[in-house]
């Protein structure tokens, strides 16, 4: 006998998608935030595709501060292309109020049977006769629970991970620095998303504006640490100095992105890890919210075969490495060579190549149509990733 059949390591959209599909399928399940509040603080742009979402949730007015229907690239010398949302396939359609989203996703799980303990972390893992104790610290109190099965969604530092032995170990050239902005008193259209790209505004990433609402936007920023001469805040200062100097900044976040593509495995005996804690996030946007819940629907419904089968080794739980790589992991091989591509230019052929875009109507708002556009125009450039852009 164990404490639980599952105790899942953080309380974001991939950990409580997890304990939700967990517990609705009969486990014993306990779903642990080391925060005391869910939610806080956002690390996040906020956006997500209409699809997605609404294949796990019908969205509430409560919790989606902008609908998007067009994007906006920006090159280093103002050429632009414009994206709409009217394909189901968009990146971005809504522009969530994380504090409030993540928080009705917890409350789901709750009422789907799991316990949800805030300001409890995991402090240690050992695994003993096929099972795990997980010692956890929950207001200031230090307890010992036993469980079949932990899935890590702790993010981008995931402690479940070096407990676990799962290489997630990220290059210089595999994360992104992030800073963003809550800023108001600022010009934009509440419809729409704008990315500015190139060496120029961030050395390899870029700065975007997600609407929250009509008076409020992000304004952010990720570069990759080996390319830029200086921190994210720096190009982001600049870029607001320049772009929207009487805006008003109300709230900073900082942290770091993980752009490492698919890793091999996500799983080991007793063991799984979703989102952040898995490198779920696409390496070229940096958004990984429908990724992680994906993967926490996945998690759950393996963990609940798992207990069925009373088999909690790696091997059995590969089923759940097959099925996240069968849906996005092909997404994130794709989009890492994609982006390994695009860091490489320099600015002056990002300017050629938005510029031979601009005023093209393209109708699908995503990564894909958008490399499937630049290869008509440029087969030689993109010849080699010809066979992720069927």
């Amino acid at each position: 006998m164990t404490d639980y059949d599952v105790v899942v390591v953080g309380a974001g959209p991939a950990g409580s998608i997890a304990a939700k599909t967990a517990a609705e399928k009969g486990l014993d399940v306990l779903l642990i935030e080391k925060r005391q509040e869910i939610g806080v603080p956002v690390r996040c742009a906020e956006g997500v595709s209409r699809e997605g979402l609404e294949s796990f949730v019908k969205p509430d007015s409560r919790w989606i501060a902008s609908e998007i229907e067009s994007a906006e690239i920006i090159s280093p010398s103002n050429h632009k292309v414009v994206l709409s949302a009217e394909s189901a396939g968009n990146e971005v359609g809504y522009v969530l109020e994380r504090k409030i989203f993540d928080r009705y996703l917890a409350r789901l799980a709750s009422k789907a049977g799991a316990d949800v303990l805030t300001k409890t972390a995991a402090v240690s893992f050992r695994r003993e006769d096929g099972i795990v104790r997980l010692g956890i610290r929950s207001m200031g109190e230090f307890e010992e629970v036993t469980t079949k099965l932990v899935i890590g969604a702790d993010g981008v530092e995931s402690r479940v991970a070096k407990w676990a032995g799962i290489d997630t170990t990220l290059k210089l050239n595999e994360i992104e620095s992030c800073v963003q902005y809550l800023m108001t008193n600022i010009d934009f259209e509440d419809d729409k998303t704008y990315f500015w790209v190139g060496r120029k505004y961030a050395p390899g990433g870029y700065i975007w504006l997600f609407p929250k609402g009509k008076d409020a936007a992000n304004v952010g920023i990720g570069v990759m640490p080996s390319l830029a001469e200086r921190n994210a805040k720096w190009y982001l200062d600049r870029f607001v100095k320049e772009n929207f100097p009487e805006g008003e900044i109300v709230e900073v976040v900082v942290g770091g992105v993980p752009v490492k593509g698919a890793i091999d495995s996500a799983v080991a005996d007793n063991v799984m890890l979703a989102g952040d804690a898995a490198r779920h996030t696409d390496p070229i946007t940096g958004g990984g919210i429908i990724n992680a819940m994906k993967a926490g629907y996945y998690a759950g419904l393996t963990a609940y075969e798992s207990v069925e089968a009373k088999d909690y080794t790696a091997g059995f739980l590969k089923r759940y490495d097959e099925r996240w790589k069968g849906d996005f992991g092909e997404n994130l091989v794709r989009n890492k060579k994609l982006q390994e591509k695009m860091v490489k230019l320099d600015d002056a052929t990002l300017d050629k190549l938005t510029e031979s875009l601009e005023g093209v109507p393209i109708e699908e708002m995503s990564v894909k149509r958008l490399a499937l556009e630049l290869f008509k125009k440029h087969p030689k450039l993109l010849w080699d990733l010809r066979e992720f852009l069927k």
